[in-house]
């Protein structure tokens, strides 16, 4: 049967409507595969940063690599094995095979040149080393009844561990007055009463074991408060923290030398961590301060300061004016503010960076893929290097010498690398490597400073042990009452952690400097700081080690 012009004309219109249709359909469903894709590459990135979330509140917080693990991911990219899911990366021009310092470094990241001693147990004649003894004498009860039909032929003695809890007692300071014999008519004379403030009752001894309470042990008030009760004596919080705050105001002038000291050498680290406080003009919500925290690695000193915020003016209040060399730090975008205001000149100042929060960051996407494990490889040989040059005792230029030789080809072989990732686009900037590739790069001029400084460390890790003990108090006392705690909390966490660095005793060092400092002036005062009392504590234990020993004539 014939088809009439017209079913054929309508025939054909139909044709090209579905011909349209389906160009219009597919075109929809590419841009759909399309979403889909994209959806689906992002549901992968929020899910490795659930899971790295996840891994920060409930995992484990060393970021150290399992060996074993390492072992794997190294034969990976060595081997090329097909079947591993990791692939050797390709060589750039910076890392020849042949290179001396490219296999040792190898070598150094698979197998531990130094393994962990094994901590020896002390024995129960070294515990009680210097202990007092107290002898307790246990009579057999048939001994007791008759002794006269008894000879004691020998003993057994049993070596305990006792402790009596502290107590309280009371001194009474008696200071007689004296009148000349001559010049009865004269004022009579009395010896100065050496204490903090004139009507305050506790004695040095007191106040320091408050303060090491407070900010050695992490104790809030109200346990301290509780503590002092159950021996004996109520002494209101109140009165805790007017003592607190006396012996702040007394130790200014020790911050003072300490600061000095840490900032004498040119080279610093410095960082800074959140503290809750209670600010009278926000009514039922805290305020958020910072304790800034800068440490001296040449000297092993830390100083701690308190302010409001985390601004750049803060830094300009902790740096003094005339300083001039090296601040580590991490990428916070305050520092290079900092540097570039007017008061300050970039060429005075120098900014290094921190490869522990650049390798944090790959540790973090590591479970992406095979870029991020091999960059972490990378610098888990540079750090293995850095471990022998401690192991070693490296003087600067020893270690300058070194990461030369050693450190730059890895590192630009890590440049290379990232820079080739960044240009491929193989991940996605919002990705966990990606946002870590970027981070690098951007930090990269700052990261390479301690190639050129045998002093500067790698990373910034040792100032950011200087802020735990703090952290830990947070968890405690969990905020602070008013600003001026943070300043009474910064002086203290830095005349005891600096006592820890020195191996002394916080609590007898802060009995002693309290019982000095009334009479102390600005020229001794430099002799009351933790570095210089363990100086002197070393000498007399020294000298008076000579005398016992020396023979007369």
């Amino acid at each position: 049967m014939m088809m009439t012009p017209q079913e054929a004309a309508f025939l054909r219109e139909e044709n090209a409507l579905l011909r349209e249709t389906i160009k219009t359909l597919q075109a929809q469903i590419a841009v759909l595969m399309q979403d889909y894709a994209q959806l689906k590459q992002d549901n992968a990135v929020l899910r490795l940063k659930i899971d790295t979330m996840a891994r920060k509140l409930f995992g484990k917080s060393s970021e150290t690599l399992d060996p074993e693990q390492l072992q794997l991911v190294f034969d990976a990219l060595q081997k090329g094995d097909p079947n591993s899911e990791l692939k050797k990366p390709e060589a750039s021009d910076t890392s020849a095979d042949n290179s001396e310092a490219d296999k040792a470094a190898a070598t150094i990241a698979i197998t531990k040149q130094t393994k962990r001693k094994k901590r020896k147990k002390r024995s129960l004649d070294e515990l009680i080393e210097g202990l007092p003894v107290t002898d307790v004498i246990i009579e057999p009860e048939a001994v007791k009844a008759d002794p006269e039909a008894w000879r004691c032929m020998g003993e057994e003695v049993t070596k305990l561990i006792d402790y009596t809890p502290g107590r309280f007692n009371c001194e009474r300071i008696i200071r007689r007055k004296y009148v000349r014999i001559e010049a009865a008519y004269e004022a009579p004379i009395i010896a100065p009463l050496h204490t903090l403030q004139e009507r305050c009752i506790a004695t040095p001894k007191l106040i320091a074991h408050t303060l090491s309470n407070r900010f050695e042990l992490h104790l809030p008030y109200y346990r301290i408060e509780q503590m002092y009760a159950r021996q004996g004596v109520a002494i209101p919080r109140q009165t805790l923290c007017g003592w607190t705050g006396m012996a702040h105001d007394a130790s200014t002038l020790i911050m003072k030398a300490i600061k000095r000291e840490v900032f004498a050498d040119g080279y610093v680290q410095i960082d800074e961590t959140p503290v809750k406080y209670q600010d009278p003009e926000r009514q039922g919500v805290c305020g958020t301060g910072y304790l800034w925290v800068v440490h001296n690695p040449v000297r092993n000193l830390s100083y701690m300061e308190w302010h409001t915020g985390r601004g750049a003016v803060c830094l300009e209040r902790l740096v003094p004016a005339d300083y001039t060399g090296i601040i580590q730090c991490d990428g916070y975008g305050v520092y290079h503010t900092f540097i570039q205001s007017k008061t300050r000149s970039a060429d005075n100042i120098t900014l290094a960076g921190c490869l522990a929060h650049a390798r944090r960051k790959f540790f973090e996407a590591k479970a992406e893929g095979e870029d991020p494990q091999w960059v972490l490889l990378q610098m888990q040989q540079l750090y293995q290097i850095e471990a022998q040059l401690r192991e070693a005792r490296a003087s600067p230029m020893e270690a300058r010498t070194r990461r030369q030789e050693q450190s730059s080809p890895i590192l630009e072989r890590i440049k290379t690398k990232l820079q080739e990732l960044q240009q491929s686009r193989l991940h996605r900037p919002r990705s966990l490597t990606g946002e870590a590739i970027s981070y690098t790069l951007n930090q990269w001029a700052k990261l390479t400073v301690y190639l050129r400084d045998g002093r500067v460390q790698i990373d910034n890790n040792t100032v950011e042990n200087t802020i735990r003990p703090s952290a830990i108090g947070k968890k405690n006392w969990l905020f602070m009452g008013d600003a001026k705690s943070g300043e009474r909390a910064a002086t203290f966490y830095t005349l005891i952690g600096n006592c820890h660095r020195q191996k002394i005793n916080a609590e007898a060092y802060l009995a002693d400097i309290f019982t000095r400092l009334p009479s102390a002036t600005t020229k001794t005062v430099e002799e009351l700081t933790p570095h210089a009392w363990a100086k002197a504590k070393v000498s007399a234990s020294a000298q008076i080690k000579t005398e016992s020993t020396s023979v007369p004539a």
